[in-house]
This record gives structure tokens, sequence and C-alpha cells, in this order.
């Protein structure tokens, strides 16, 4: 079962999530998103922001909790089964290339899949607060 602290993976998580909730596209504008009736509250503008802050959060962790942490992604994919979980971060260890942050944030879906293998392993988020980190 995994070491790494699991507030620590809900952190991921929820600055996954705002990224994937970006407005791609949309122009940034100095509207009130109340005077557009909050039709888009979110834009392109933060996202430089939220992805710098979680690049480095994860380049921050030590080897060990990023392998743990790329192999939730896969177990939470389908790739491994919980009672795999030795293999895969056996695996993580033995592919790492890079930063780990360039290739978890390359994953589509990144906090969907860490749901879900926190799910796998009986974790969850439930009750985190994203601003205890």
């Amino acid at each position: 079962m995994p070491d790494i602290n699991t507030e620590k993976v809900c952190f991921v998580i929820v600055k996954a999530r705002e990224l994937e909730s970006e407005d791609e596209g949309i122009e940034a504008d100095a509207s009130d998103a109340a005077d557009d009736k909050f039709v888009s509250v979110l834009t392109e503008a933060a996202y430089p922001t939220i992805h710098r802050e979680l690049r480095e959060y994860i380049d921050a962790m030590d080897e060990d909790e990023q392998c743990e942490l790329v192999a939730l992604a896969w177990v939470g994919r389908g790739d491994f089964s919980a009672e795999e979980w030795d293999e895969a971060v056996a695996q993580a260890r033995q592919r790492r290339q890079g930063p780990t942050s360039k290739y978890l944030l390359g994953i589509p879906l990144l906090a969907s899949f860490l749901e879900g293998g926190l799910a796998e392993l009986d974790e969850s988020c439930e009750g985190y607060a994203a601003d205890r980190q």
C-alpha cells in the first residue's frame, strides 16, 4: 500500500481539477462575472500559475513519492490493480525518465485517475481541504 501522504495526493487532485476546468480558448477580459451572468468564470489567465504551482509541488516530492503518485495514476487508469501495487511502483521507478511532473501533467484526466487509484486502495479525499497545504 502507498506510503505517500493521502493529503499530498488530494492536493495534486484539487490542482489538477483546476487545470482541467480552465476554459481554454476563451479570451480573458476585464468583464465582471456577475455582468456576464457567470457564463465564463474561469479563463486561461490563471492556467500558467496553477500549472507552475502543481509542477513545483510534484517536483518537490522525493523520488519515492513521485513514483507512488505515478503508480496511483496507473492503478486509477486500470493499468494495474490494487493487488499489483508493488509492481506498479517498481515499474514507475524503472520507467522514470525526465521530470515526473511533466509526465503526470501530460496525462489527460489525471485528477480522475488519481481519485480512482485512491478508491482502489480504499482511500479518498473526503474531508480534505485544499488550504491545508
